[in-house]
């Protein structure tokens, strides 16, 4: 299974909210990430920067299923304001982080 890592913003000052929503997520957005094949996803916070990582056994696959879920869809619109997110237009998902290093 591959791992796969994404870097992205808290807004200034929603730093608690964003907290409080992902302490409330919603079962149907975990129902939706277990789907679409999503495993052993974590999130850290340092300041305003997230970074997320996360394992799928086929990226594109889980691309297509979030893609295509509507509890995804109203998920990214609740968080939107609250986060800056950096798309890349080519996979319309958020930008995925290059491997550098990796020890069993």
């Amino acid at each position: 299974m591959a791992g796969y890592a994404w870097v992205l913003e808290v807004r200034p000052g929603y730093e608690e909210e964003y907290r409080k929503r992902h302490d409330e997520i919603w079962p149907d957005m975990l129902d939706a990430l277990r789907s679409a094949g999503i495993r052993n996803y974590n999130i850290f916070r340092h300041g305003l920067t997230l970074f997320g990582y996360f394992e799928t056994d086929d990226l594109a696959a889980t691309r297509e299923a979030l893609a295509n879920d509507p509890v995804n869809a109203r998920w990214a619109e609740w968080m939107g304001p609250i986060m800056k997110i950096d798309i890349d237009a080519s996979t319309s998902f958020p930008f995925l982080l290059p491997l550098q290093f990796h020890m069993d």
